[in-house]
């Protein structure tokens, strides 16, 4: 099976609720042939990490994450500052974006527009068939 690497991108809140909505999320990406790198989980350390002095999230680890990810997933049924700029970014750099969000969710216009994609979901498992189709047609596949 084809897998692809994206950067997964979500408005974030502390404590297990959010881990347990990404694991459930990651759970259907891996099922589909996509596996993911989350800022919060994989350098943040769920909020155990220190970032060194003279460093920041979004340029020094953020953005070259995203360069070197196949595909940018934003998890947008929470709108947030940063998902924005994760977009737009990816967008400059001509990464495929996927926005998932909650079935009723509002996506604004802005994000809709730099979308390759908008896939809306009731349940995580949801996820599972568009990606699939999304991986097999991968333009980049390995």
């Amino acid at each position: 099976m084809t897998t692809i690497h994206s950067f997964f991108a979500l408005k974030f809140h502390e404590g297990d609720a959010d881990k347990a909505k990404v694991e459930a999320i990651e759970k259907a990406l891996n099922a589909a042939g996509i596996t993911i790198t989350l800022m919060a989980r994989d350098v943040e350390k769920w909020g155990e990490a220190k970032i060194p002095e003279g460093k920041t999230l979004m340029r020094d680890y953020a953005f070259p994450t995203m360069q070197k990810c196949d595909c940018n997933i934003i998890e947008f049924s929470e709108k947030g500052v940063g998902l924005g700029i994760n977009a737009g970014y990816c967008y400059a750099i001509g990464k495929p974006i996927f926005v998932i969000a909650k079935t009723g969710s509002d996506i604004s216009s802005t994000i809709a527009d730099l979308a390759t994609e908008v896939i809306f979901y009731d349940e995580p498992s949801d996820l599972i068939e568009p990606f699939k189709e999304i991986v097999k047609n991968f333009p980049n596949s390995k």
